[in-house]
């Protein structure tokens, strides 16, 4: 289970606000809100997934361990995919 820390430092990671998370895992501002809260507010579970699958396809991943949680910038898929899309093979000149 993903805790409202790793989302915020997700969001930073992404230089996300809330209103762009909330609108792109098609979840109420509110729920996001209640979500990341230091007390913990309760969510339905189906929320928490569409957050997580959101940050995940932006190109996060959640990390849980032994010594604790957190959060990784694995990549940016649209910039990164484009740039590697173009130029693979070729060197451009000007």
């Amino acid at each position: 289970m993903i805790t409202g820390r790793q989302i915020r430092a997700a969001r930073a990671l992404l230089n996300w606000t809330q209103e762009m998370l909330a609108e792109k895992a098609l979840v109420a501002l509110t729920a996001l809100k209640r979500l990341e809260s230091e007390r913990g507010l309760g969510v339905h579970e189906g929320t928490t997934d569409q957050v997580r699958r959101a940050l995940e396809a932006a190109g996060i991943l959640f990390i849980e361990s032994g010594q604790g949680r957190g959060v990784m910038f694995l990549h940016e898929p649209s910039s990164t995919q484009t740039r590697q899309g173009r130029g693979r093979g070729r060197r451009e000149t000007s």
